[in-house]
Parts: structure tokens; sequence; C-alpha cells
């Protein structure tokens, strides 16, 4: 694994040191390069929390990946630049009626001279930038992101775009390396978990983000959220190739599920 061809994988030719302003262009350069997606989970493919088959399949293979491949990658990386980095757990969809849910998201903890930081390459695309691990607000256009304390010991990041929002529970405690193998598994095996039903890819630029989830490619900006249909198998690996720089020519093999997904969630065939 070298540190300068994951560099050139992402497309960064800026001088690199253990600072802020390398953070946040190394991390604008990664979400720009390395989409996140689902398509092995889709494909029935056994997605691995190994490092050395991440580094392949991202940066030899050019893929993406969900939040335990990107950002165990991103994590490398910025050790390797010289950064102090651990991984923290995220936990997607608790609630007060929820607690129960934990351990299905990594993100990362990056300390600095300037304190500590959350960093997140591998939730979708919203965070662009490196966020202080602490209660505040952030405009990052087009999202507006926040860190709140949920009441319970844990802190909760939101994201809002126009008449969208998500949010994840965690600690700033840092997790042991293999704590998400459990979590690996179970959501690519688990015909219930959403990366089964649902295929998905995002990709996040400075000033949009592009998110395709079954047969509909929406397209974020400041001035709105615009939707497109994929029509056919063709275009699904079109899509992929020109909008996520993902040539995954098998994935039309998925359009049948892709459809009937879509027929299951908006009633319609259409």
């Amino acid at each position: 694994m070298d540190i300068a061809l994951y560099l050139d994988r992402i497309g960064y030719s800026f001088p690199v040191r253990p600072d802020l302003d390398t953070l946040k262009g190394v991390m604008r350069a990664h979400l720009a390069s390395v989409p996140f997606e689902n398509l092995d989970q889709q494909l029935g493919r056994k997605v691995t929390t190994d490092l050395s088959g991440i580094y392949d399949k991202i940066v030899t293979r050019r893929r993406g990946g969900w939040c335990f491949e990107v950002n165990t990658l991103f994590e490398w990386a910025l050790g390797e630049i010289g950064f102090a980095v651990a991984p923290l757990a995220g936990h997607v969809g608790r609630s007060a009626s929820a607690p129960e849910i934990s351990d299905n998201h990594k993100c990362l903890r990056v300390d600095l001279d300037g304190g500590a930081f959350l960093v997140d390459v591998g939730y979708g695309g919203s965070q662009l930038e490196p966020m202080p691990l602490a209660p505040g607000e952030a405009e990052q256009t087009p999202y507006r992101l926040s860190i709140t304390e949920t009441g319970d010991g844990f802190l909760r990041f939101s994201d809002a775009v126009h008449d969208s929002a998500s949010s994840f529970d965690f600690t700033p405690e840092p997790v042991a390396p293999g704590h998400f193998e459990a979590s690996n598994l179970q959501l690519q095996s688990d015909p219930a978990s959403p990366f089964r039903l649902n295929l998905t890819t995002q990709r996040r630029f400075a000033d949009r983000h592009l998110a395709l989830r079954g047969k509909i490619l929406r397209t974020v900006t400041a001035n709105g959220m615009e939707d497109r249909h994929l029509a056919s198998p063709g275009d699904l690996v079109t899509c992929l190739k020109e909008m996520f720089d993902l040539d995954v020519a098998e994935a039309a093999s998925l359009w049948p599920r892709v459809e009937a997904r879509h027929a299951e969630i908006f009633d319609t065939a259409d």
C-alpha cells in the first residue's frame, strides 16, 4: 500500500502535512473521487473490513465503498500523512424509542493542536470538511450541519438540505480497530438490511451532491434538488460510469431488482 498512489487516486497533488489545511483538502478530494456505493452488496459479493482488500478495491480497482471501507482507507491515509486519527462508532437510526441500534456506522476522530474534529467520508457526502468535535453548527453548501448533545451521553450529527434531513448518534471515545466486524457482516447478510434492499451510490463535490438510489438520480445544490429516472440496464451502467466514475458493467444484472424495489416503494412501475 502506497500513500502516493492513494493521493494520485483522489487527484490530490499538493504537499501533505498533518495540519488542518491538508485535512480539509484531502477530505474534499477523497469525497469527489471515491463514491459511497454498495454495488458489491447488491451483487452478493462479500465485503471485507481488511485494509489490504479495501486498498485494492478502491485504489487499484478504482471502486468506492460503504462506511466500513471508505473510512477505513481514509483512516489509514491520514495516519500515513502523520495525523492522530482513530475510529468512532456511529449509530444510525438510534432514538429514544430504539436505543439498542448501535455500531452500524464508522466515522473518524482526528486530533490536532486546535482540538478534536469529526471526519466522515462514509455517510454519503453531506459533510464536506472536518467539524469540531463539540456542539455547534456549520454551513457546508448545500447542507446545514450540526452536532448536538442528546442528553444521554451521545452526540448527534445532523444534516439538513431543503426538505430533507438525517442524523446519527456517536460518542467521542475511539473504539478498537475490529469493532465493526459484526456490523459489517450483519448489514451485508441480513435480507432486511437497507444495503441489501436498495442500490445506492453517492458522490460529493464542492457545490453539489449526487445520489443514486435505485433508479432515481438526484442532484442536490443550493438552489434545489433535481431528480432523473433511469430507464434501462444500460442507463444504469452509463450513469454509474459517467456520474460516479464506476466502471461496473455487471451492475446491469441488478436492473430487475431495482425496478421491483422502485415499484414496491412508490407503488408504480414507471
